[in-house]
């Protein structure tokens, strides 16, 4: 149920936001309603992965400092010996 709200903004601000929502094709209270829904919103610390980015996940750590063009080497070596 949409519900009308006042708000008291500074003019300048207000244009440049309605410039904004009218070259994003969005009304400005629906900018503002996904600006507000987005503090109220409870969020995880989490990052949210998708399921099928979960189903391919090997559960292997990747060391930070791993040197990928060693390894590459160390792995045709190993594979043409």
């Amino acid at each position: 149920m949409d519900t009308k709200l006042t708000l008291k903004l500074d003019k300048l601000i207000i244009e440049r936001a309605k410039k904004y929502a009218t070259a994003h094709r969005r009304s400005l209270s629906r900018i503002i309603e996904s600006y507000l829904q987005s503090l109220t919103t409870p969020s995880t610390d989490e990052i949210q992965i998708s399921p099928f980015i979960k189903s391919i996940s090997s559960g292997v750590s990747i060391p930070i400092d791993l040197n990928v063009k060693e390894e590459y080497r160390a792995h045709l070596e190993k594979k043409h010996k």
